[in-house]
């Protein structure tokens, strides 16, 4: 399949699946995507997504990479990275040059240009617990000593998959030990067996989370799908709560439930790119220059039920996910 190359397609930044161009939401503070894939797109240029990303108004992306899967490798995984960036920030100098500028945003200074500010988090998911051994882990170790990685993930149990339950168990542990003990963020992913009421997977990453430990520096509840009940527990922990275009579909009132009930101070924005779009681009690829939708979605919500006056949403999904994934310029 054909990829993605153009940074605007008839001036537009987005396109339905039937083609029709569809307007980027106005952001009303910098954005950001705190989980977006770039190795699995089928359709888009990673760089180009990075730069269309930034054109979207966001100032921060966080990459998962998993050592079994997309990056056997740390160096090279790294050293793509890298490329991939460099070539973004060429291809937005030409943008500029044509008059097609990134917004800009009053009131935040030292604001990080999004091609300084691409993290990466690094961790087994749970389809690939079975393949965890130490070689893996000392991949895992190069990528978490790169002045880029800045946190452990996405880790955690998924009840859908093969994976025998009690080692996956042993493997988050595992993941969930390196996060404490280097002072790191994590990204959780918890997944429920299909119509699970009790959220067996919810209640067993609790139990390894209070007998392993918080990580100090953060933990997400990385593209949250459940609802209200099974989110509790997790925000009395202290988790950030990350929502992704899941919240727009027709059917997922308990997720949109769950955006209004969670606390201001823990809501994240992210895409899980290139998965589950947003509406009305749903059934596109997505791509981390989507989260503009879904922050849209999220502050109109919260407005709408009088929790917040949309820029007051947008501020803090910025403010939140720059206290778990603090700018690169800072940290180093």
């Amino acid at each position: 399949m054909k990829r993605q190359e153009a940074l605007l397609e008839d001036g537009v930044l987005f396109h339905t699946k039937k083609g029709k161009p569809q307007p980027c939401p106005r952001a009303l503070a910098p954005l950001a995507d705190t989980h977006g894939h770039l190795t699995v797109f089928r359709e888009q240029n990673p760089a180009c997504a990075i730069a269309r990303a930034a054109l979207a108004g966001l100032h921060l992306l966080v990459v998962p990479a998993d050592p079994t899967e997309d990056a056997p490798q740390a160096a090279a995984f790294l050293g793509q990275m890298e490329q991939w960036i460099q070539e973004a920030r060429l291809r937005l100098d030409e943008a500029a040059a044509t008059g097609i500028e990134t917004p800009q945003f009053k009131g935040y200074s030292d604001l990080p240009a999004l091609v300084d500010n691409v993290q990466v988090v690094a961790g087994v998911h749970p389809y690939g617990a079975a393949l965890y051994s130490s070689q893996v882990e000392e991949q895992m170790e190069v990528m978490l000593a790169d002045p880029r990685c800045t946190g452990v993930g996405e880790i955690g149990l998924d009840y859908t998959c093969k994976v025998d339950p009690v080692f996956q168990q042993e493997v988050f542990r595992r993941q969930l030990a390196m996060a404490c003990e280097r002072d790191l963020p994590c990204e959780l992913h918890i997944r429920d067996a299909k119509d699970d009421e009790a959220a067996l997977a919810h209640q067993d990453a609790l139990r390894v989370l209070d007998e392993v430990g918080m990580p100090s520096a953060g933990v997400d509840l990385h593209c949250f799908t459940s609802n209200v009940s099974v989110m509790e527990p997790f925000v009395e922990r202290g988790c950030y709560v990350a929502f992704g275009g899941a919240l727009t579909f027709k059917n997922t009132q308990d997720i949109r439930d769950a955006a209004m009930a969670c606390p201001a101070n823990r809501l994240l924005s992210e895409t899980d790119s290139p998965y589950m779009a947003p509406v009305p681009l749903r059934g596109c690829e997505c791509e981390p220059a989507m989260v503009a939708l879904t922050a849209r979605a999220l502050a109109d919500l919260r407005a709408e039920c009088g929790l917040a006056v949309p820029q007051e949403t947008y501020e803090q999904l910025w403010a939140n996910a720059c206290e778990l994934f603090a700018p690169l310029s800072l940290l180093h």
